[in-house]
């Protein structure tokens, strides 16, 4: 068993770095390449905006329909593995031609773009949601989870970090090699989907399912997926606790590159901010494990909260050219981040268990579905925000910071902290309501499982 667990971790967190490469390049510098790279004009961009917050929010809600399809797969391969295949092909070959110039202008260039884009975010569901939904399958042991969660983060946020840090220098870099800006991101796009198919392919071959659940063949209705979502309560307000969050999250790290270039002055420095905040992140999950075995998750929780909030307002009031106390403030906001975005996985995870417990009838994938669904609302919502703010604010016309009207400043910093910090507070807030899940209710949970026959 602890061969299986220790198996299960590495090749379960390796299959994160590539995806989380592409989901990073996709949701926070597509936005930059789009204003920046290829300079479109503003009516174009008006256009793109709609576009990506509409596939976004169209994207959100299949989620649950693709749950519904891997928790009803049968095949000699499990539910997961299948569509962890399909998109490790289709999400890398989608996601290369969002980088890629075809040479079109005016309304083929947003009829293009719009096609593209919708069927980036169709392959990148396949495999997102089959991955993460695998979670509770691979231990029922909530520090087991914690450890899997955690390494499975840990390696999310190098390649996460790994683009947000490599962005500009990287890019850079090709472009001056392969003639052009739009080349440099084009080659990176390339770079980053490899290993993206390399990391599911160990997940693929590597993660070993333990056989905790009994499977009863069961197959889930179409008509009961609302009432699985619904009716589970804990998963509900997890849910909405979990958007405020992400919300606040993507809005916050959207508005990064803008930032350094159009505040700090100094683009270059961006990637410095990156590497700091970086290091903060993966600090945070690796001590994450030292800390559950002395505090509860609620103490965890209040800890990271006030955490983020310290950070927000130190950055806000930071002078916007002062590396000191903005990288201070880094920290303290992704410490603090990293703790609850565990936290929330580990709280969708207990929630399958409790829907199992509920309902009768265990759904990893529809259950799970909930996570991707709040990454690409809180993704609309927040690159919606940011696309409106550039636009309004007179920043898509600068061509530095010295061009940036006190008014435009003040209304980006607005929204990159103000806006982010009363999502978190209120994300807070819902949660210590309303999710009743600690370990002794799990426990109680575990033990009626066992009792019914429905688990080993």
């Amino acid at each position: 068993m602890e061969n299986t667990s220790l198996r299960n971790r590495f090749a379960f967190g390796l299959g994160t770095i590539g995806r989380d490469m592409v989901y990073a390049i996709v949701s926070m510098f597509l936005i930059f390449y789009l204003t920046d790279i290829l300079d479109l004009p503003r009516e174009i961009m008006w256009w793109i905006t709609a576009i990506i917050f509409a596939a976004r929010i169209f994207d959100a809600f299949t989620d649950p329909l693709m749950g519904f399809i891997v928790d009803n797969t049968r095949t000699r391969w499990g539910k997961f593995k299948p569509w962890l295949t399909i998109g490790a092909i289709t999400s890398p070959i989608f996601t290369v031609l969002l980088f890629s110039d075809f040479g079109f202008q005016g309304t083929a260039y947003i009829v293009s773009f719009g096609i593209i884009y919708f069927m980036w975010g169709i392959s990148y569901t396949t495999h997102d949601i089959s991955f993460w939904s695998m979670l509770p399958v691979l231990s029922v042991d909530q520090k087991e989870r914690e450890k899997i969660g955690a390494l499975a983060r840990i390696c999310a946020n190098i390649g996460l970090f790994f683009v947000v840090v490599g962005i500009v220098p990287i890019t850079k870099m090709l472009g001056e090699r392969f003639g052009s800006a739009q080349s440099g991101y084009f080659v990176f796009s390339i770079m980053i989907t490899v290993l993206m198919a390399m990391g599911l392919c160990v997940t693929i071959f590597g993660v070993k399912e333990t056989g905790i659940v009994v499977d009863k063949k069961q197959s889930t209705p179409i008509r009961e997926l609302l009432r699985i979502l619904i009716k589970n309560d804990q998963l509900f307000f997890t849910a909405i606790s979990l958007s405020l969050f992400m919300i606040g999250y993507i809005t916050t790290t959207s508005f990064g590159l803008y930032y350094f270039k159009y505040a700090y002055g100094d683009e270059g420095m961006f990637s410095v901010f990156s590497a700091i905040l970086g290091v903060s992140q993966l600090t945070g999950l690796s001590i994450f494990p030292l800390f559950s075995k002395r505090f509860n998750r609620k103490t965890l929780y209040t800890g990271a909260v006030i955490s983020m909030t310290a950070g927000y307002i130190l950055f806000f009031f930071a002078p916007v050219n002062t590396m000191l106390f903005i990288g201070i403030a880094g920290v303290l906001i992704f410490l603090g981040q990293s703790f609850i975005q565990l936290l929330m996985t580990m709280f969708l995870a207990d929630s399958v268990d409790y829907g199992h417990w509920k309902l009768g009838k265990r759904n990893d994938s529809i259950t799970f579905s909930v996570q991707p669904l709040i990454y690409k609302l809180g993704g609309a919502i927040g690159t919606g925000v940011v696309s409106v703010i550039i636009l309004v604010s007179g920043i898509k016309e600068a061509e530095s910071a010295a061009e940036v009207t006190p008014e435009g400043l003040l209304m980006m910093k607005a929204a990159m902290f103000i806006f982010p910090m009363l999502c978190f507070v209120a994300s807070y807030i819902i949660y210590r309501l309303k999710f009743k899940i600690d370990s002794e209710f799990y426990a109680k949970i575990l033990s009626d499982l066992k009792e019914r026959g429905e688990i080993n």
